[in-house]
């Protein structure tokens, strides 16, 4: 299994500095069982709570009983301790404000759900799922997103009252403003969901900083204005980074290598889980090396062993000189977790020239020669000082004081010298001297065109 990293950014709302008792949970569903994904998000709350001398609690979202799988709700809390992110209050540990299983806690989203039907920010919808199914189909049918059309919140009280004396089925829906779509917040069997659960269950127990995984961002607004109608003080939110795939998908339950239990069935040492779990896509130790003149020395070979392999007779000798491959590393390092990802696929054009013909060239643009000798002038004049925003503005620049030559032909020009990530990066990766041995190339094809 490959992994990576979608950013390395942590968004957050309030004030910037700790202030008060920290408090944070790991909330997760036993719908399945733990992966490195509930690792690493239970792992930034543990740390956090610990730095400030908080309390890291483990609550238990059990409110979806139809999708529960026997044994996971168990097996959640064996797997953080054993990798050493043990909770201070959860289910098997009690604490001052559980039960910490919600399924334990429906008295207590029942008397908010009337509270804010009491207020007006919540209303009953008697709505049969066969409707909402026919709302569905029309929405698509006609292009459309399929959204609730609200029709309940307009019922007159004594029409609500009517239907709730005649056992009516209903769910309760928060009410948004005009033109939004008005989400449940307590189902017909009694349980609520996922917005309303978790906004009551993180007041009651008193949490403080809520880090969640970026999927529940788009959540996050709907929770505000739930705090506001209730009177509530939100905690401050810090929404992670997903832990993807090495193609950039979102881990999936039904990938069997990512589960803890599999990695402790295989005797893999939970810190050694831990460090790839908080490593995993940053490239933190490959980068320590990076810097490290000894140890960067011993990259270098072993990539120039490796690019031999890989890519053969069809490399040039100046792009495994021990400098260019320095450059590379530097350059690349935070990106990378692997040597091996740079003689990947997506690396190929820092090793490999292409093969570009005349006909390749004219089918671009006449004006070849001449956008090879701007390009040519320009990395002459900026020497060893490429930076990807810099020479981003100049070849804009570059184009706006030429006449009768389009920002896109000089890009499609760049682009058959190299595929890969954008132009602007790609040439800061090559360096002006390989640059300039690929640039040479166009001026013969443009005088003979």
């Amino acid at each position: 299994m490959r992994m990576g990293s979608s950013q390395n950014t942590l968004v957050t709302r309030g004030c910037s500095t700790v202030q008060g008792d920290v408090r944070v949970r790991f909330a997760p569903s036993p719908t399945g069982f733990l992966h490195l994904g509930g690792l690493r998000t239970a792992l930034y709350n543990y740390i956090f709570a610990k730095k400030y001398g908080g309390s890291f609690v483990l609550r238990l979202e059990d409110t979806d009983q139809s999708r529960l799988v026997p044994g996971a709700a168990e097996s959640i809390e064996d797997m953080l301790e054993w990798a050493g992110v043990p909770p201070d209050e959860s289910p098997r540990q009690g604490g001052p404000v559980g039960p910490y299983l919600q399924s334990q806690r429906l008295e207590l989203y029942r008397q908010t759900a009337e509270q804010l039907i009491e207020s007006k920010h919540a209303y009953f919808c008697f709505c049969s799922s066969q409707r909402l199914d026919l709302l569905k189909k029309e929405a698509l049918r006609s292009g459309q997103t399929p959204r609730y059309d609200n029709r309940c919140r307009h019922l007159r009280a004594e029409q609500v009252q009517e239907k709730l004396d005649q056992g009516a089925p209903h769910v309760i829906r928060f009410r948004l403003e005009e033109g939004g779509r008005d989400p449940v917040v307590m189902k017909a069997d009694g349980f609520p969901t996922y917005h309303l659960a978790n906004i009551v269950d993180d007041h009651y127990m008193r949490i403080s900083h809520v880090l969640r995984g970026s999927e529940w961002l788009i959540s996050t607004s709907k929770h505000l204005l739930m705090y506001r109608a209730l009177a509530w003080q939100p905690p401050t939110f810090g929404h992670l980074p997903l832990l993807l795939n090495k193609n950039g998908s979102k881990l999936s339950k039904r990938q069997g290598d990512i589960f803890l239990q599999s990695f402790q069935r295989d005797g893999v040492l939970p810190e050694a889980l831990l460090d790839i779990t908080t490593s995993c896509g940053s490239g933190i130790h490959l980068q320590h090396h990076i810097e490290d003149e000894e140890q960067c020395a011993t990259l270098i070979k072993d990539l120039q062993a490796q690019i031999q392999q890989v890519c053969g007779e069809e490399i040039q000798e100046e792009v495994v000189q021990e400098d260019y491959i320095r450059r590379v590393l530097h350059l690349r390092k935070g990106h990378i977790s692997s040597l091996k990802e740079l003689v990947g696929p997506a690396y190929s054009y820092l090793w490999v020239r292409p093969s570009v013909s005349s006909q390749q060239v004219a089918a671009i643009t006449a004006e070849a020669q001449h956008i090879a000798a701007l390009v040519l002038k320009l990395i002459a004049e900026r020497g060893e000082e490429l930076t990807v925003d810099r020479l981003s503005k100049d070849l804009k620049t570059l184009v706006k004081q030429t006449k009768g030559i389009k920002y896109g032909e000089v890009m499609k020009l760049l682009r058959l010298l190299s595929a890969g990530p954008s132009v602007a990066e790609m040439m800061v990766c090559l360096g002006p001297e390989e640059i300039s041995h690929r640039f040479q190339k166009l001026l013969p094809f443009s005088e003979t065109s």
